[in-house]
């Protein structure tokens, strides 16, 4: 019996209870007697917190009041960096920075308590750009500012430029980007008389949650419990902040005694939350008149925010992918996390790749520019291949299809026909294509998969095959792919295989939902949990019928066939359990030296060419894109329309980051838009016309059925293909995004148009 689903676009498994309402978001969740928490946060960026002001007239015993000294345990959120403080505790340094927390019975009383309360702080002078941070001009972290700092070397630099024809250089940056999830940060915690917790909320990575929550309270594992919720997107937005939330309900509820739920309105969202590291980099490139690369030295700042969060990994992906599709036989990457009076930057899709990502692409423009050739055929010139070596050194073996991509990408779109076409339009709505080069590896960089110890359960319950990974669905289907991976690898229909919710007292640790990693890792160690459930069966058939064999998807028994579902409920009903563990088989993951920064960064990479057409008012100065013409290559589409969707909001994002997402902050530190109305995001009418193309050629050894990772690919490469279009449709080379029309207006008058 065979059940082949893999490669087919089944019904979601969660799609019927979120399309009739039935999804239990943290806030649709009725917990008797669950009192409101909220967080005080700083209003101004940097200060010394002196104390607070308390209104003599409010009954203050109708609440709980917490300041750090009231903390249970201790006052750090574990994450890569224990920096980062529950509350603030003599000093602040960042707006919104939580220093103090109120729990009320309801949502009236809180609101009456935090308007009878005020912080007093003395302020500082605030750091709030890359450039005072490296001038010191106060210190916000550690001695100099640097939270961390890279360096990879590969060749000889000085070789390279002297054999170079041509010296281009160019820095480009790229501002802050709001994940805008559709469900807010939410979290609960309920505590039980027995001393344990209970913690539930929405959340990427339940055993961050769990870990950070053990860390600072001090408790055996065993006493807290973390489970999530039906989660409305997340994007990278909810892998560390959440951790933070949980530390405050939790502290609150053990005060109070009581459920405390903490929901942020989408205001408090916007202003206090993680977003993309703003970056600044400057690359000097030596090349020969043909476009070949002899030279390329790279400078890569990204702004960290106050505390290190997420920074240290997201500059590592950020660093390695800073060359882009291109061999260079000599380069020099310098990388560096710097410190500001700004909330922390964190996670989000692509994971310091499109920053860095950006500015390289944008610069084979510029060469293409200086060196009169068209932008593709110098890409196509230096693009990666097999046998090539990245800067890290890691030699590409095998599944690398980035020309692939590309050539099919110009083909798609029509590429040089429409550079022609388009560039001979005259009049107020001119159009542009552009076109960009992308790739993302799959998983943890470095040594992070061996580190993980990613592991999966399948259980049967006499009727289902339970998936217990602790990869969380925000949206993207995890929860459809995981049953479909393991439906197939245990030939039993998949309507008979679930994956459900995260929960650390039956879920083990499978590791956090990041790093485009759910289907490429956690995928691959369900097939192995599948394949040892079948192992299991079989010894059991063995134990009543001696010789026993597997094919074709049955059992053959001397009694006759039996299919896995009915040898699944016949050792259930013997033996009362039916469990199975996998984990990831050796040969996955590659051999890294992190202090060197140096060996197989990834085991296998995803690439992904855009060609993107746009409208250009030179009248309005605003600009529609048109149509995007998308090639990606993954390995195995697991499932086609999931794949295609992913494609589209990716790439989606990354137009609204191109032109229209404009976050900034203010002088006073505080995160510019506080409502979506100061905030734009792409709709309907600014969505282009899509043609996706998905390349599935034999390829990724690790993942299950050879897919490789998509879910930050397509947000890689879109801000550089956009701004190209721009540039060929009226000729003002931007460096960085958004651009807007406010910026677009500026270029087009420095060049006197």
């Amino acid at each position: 019996m065979t059940c082949k689903v893999v490669g087919t676009s089944v019904p979601r498994k969660d799609g019927i209870e979120k399309a009739t309402g039935r999804a239990q978001f943290v806030a649709d969740m009725k917990v008797p007697g669950c009192w409101e928490g909220a967080v005080i946060g700083s209003p101004v960026p940097h200060g010394l917190l002196k104390g607070f002001e308390k209104d003599p007239s409010f009954d203050w015993s109708k609440v709980v009041f917490l300041t750090a000294k009231d903390l249970k345990g201790k006052n750090f959120v574990h994450m890569v960096r224990d920096d980062f403080p529950i509350l603030a505790e003599d000093r602040v340094t960042y707006a919104t920075q939580g220093v103090a927390l109120l729990a009320a019975p309801d949502e009236a009383t809180l609101k009456a308590a935090l308007k009878a309360v005020k912080p007093i702080i003395e302020p500082l002078t605030p750091v709030l750009s890359i450039e005072d941070s490296l001038a010191k001009v106060a210190i916000v972290w550690g001695e100099d500012n640097i939270l961390d700092e890279y360096k990879i070397d590969r060749g000889d630099l000085e070789k390279g430029f002297a054999e170079a024809d041509v010296i281009v250089e160019g820095t480009y940056r790229t501002g802050l980007h709001e994940h805008l999830y559709l469900e807010t940060q939410g979290m609960l915690a309920i505590p039980h008389e027995d001393g344990t917790l209970d913690v539930v909320g929405s959340m990427q990575c339940p055993y961050y949650v769990h870990g950070a929550l053990v860390q600072s309270l001090g408790w055996e594992p065993e006493r807290i419990r973390v489970r999530q919720a039906a989660t409305g997107g997340g994007f990278g937005g909810k892998e560390d902040f959440p951790s933070a939330i949980a530390l405050w309900v939790a502290n609150l509820a053990l005060a109070c005694g009581k459920p405390v739920r903490l929901i942020y309105d989408r205001s408090d969202d916007l202003k206090g939350t993680p977003k993309r590291h703003p970056s600044r980099t400057r690359i000097k490139a030596g090349v020969k008149k043909d476009g070949t690369l002899t030279a390329l030295q790279i400078e890569f700042i990204m702004d960290g925010g106050a505390f290190t969060t997420m920074s240290r990994v997201v500059q590592q992906r950020g660093t390695l992918h800073a060359h882009g599709c291109y061999r260079v036989p000599n380069v020099s990457i310098h990388s560096l996390s710097v410190a500001t009076n700004m909330v922390p930057s964190g996670a989000y899709r692509g994971f310091g790749a499109p920053q860095s990502i950006f500015a390289m692409e944008r610069h084979m423009d510029k060469i293409a520019q200086v060196l009169g050739m068209d932008p593709l055929d110098v890409r196509l010139k230096n693009v990666l291949e097999v046998g090539d070596v990245m800067p890290c050194g890691q030699v590409l073996k095998e599944s690398v299809h980035a020309k692939e991509a590309l050539l099919r990408a110009a083909e798609l779109s029509d590429y040089r026909r429409k550079r022609e076409e388009y560039s001979k339009m005259t009049g107020r709505v001119r159009r542009g294509i552009g076109i960009s080069l992308a790739m993302h590896g799959g998983g943890f960089t470095g040594a992070g998969e061996s580190n993980m110890g990613t592991i999966v359960k399948i259980e049967f319950d006499g009727e289902i095959f339970k998936v217990h990974a602790s990869s969380t669905d925000m949206g993207q289907g995890i929860a459809t792919v995981h049953p479909m991976i393991a439906a197939e690898a245990l030939h039993v229909p998949f309507e008979v295989v679930e994956s459900p919710r995260p929960d650390t007292r039956v879920t083990p640790n499978s590791g956090p939902t990041v790093a485009s990693r759910s289907t490429m890792y956690v995928g691959r160690v369900v097939q192995e949990a599948a394949k040892n459930m079948l192992k299991e069966l079989e010894e059991f058939l063995k134990g009543k019928h001696g010789e026993v064999s597997f094919k074709d998807g049955v059992f053959l028994t001397p009694a006759g066939e039996m299919s896995v579902l009915d040898a699944a409920k016949a050792c259930r009903a013997e033996r009362g359990k039916l469990e199975v563990f996998g984990t990831l088989p050796p040969g996955c993951t590659g051999q890294w030296d992190q202090d060197a920064f140096r060996g197989e960064a990834y085991k296998a990479y995803s690439w992904i060419a855009q060609a993107i057409e746009v409208d250009v008012d030179t009248d309005t100065f605003e600009v529609q894109p048109v149509k995007a013409t998308v090639v990606a290559e993954i390995g195995k589409a697991i499932h086609p329309v999931m794949v295609e969707g992913q494609i589209h909001g990716g790439l989606l994002q990354a137009i609204g980051w191109s032109h229209i997402e404009d976050m900034t902050l203010t002088p006073e530190g505080q995160i510019s838009a506080e409502h979506l109305n100061a905030y734009l995001i792409p709709t309907t009418l600014d969505t282009p016309e899509w043609n996706v193309d998905v390349l599935e050629p034999a390829s990724c050894p690790v993942g299950p059925h050879g897919a490789k990772g998509l879910g930050e690919l397509p947000m890689d490469g879109g801000a550089p293909a956009f701004l190209a279009a721009v540039q060929h449709a009226v000729g003002v080379f931007g460096t960085e995004v958004p651009l807007t029309g406010e910026k677009l207006f500026k270029l087009l008058e420095e060049k006197g148009c």
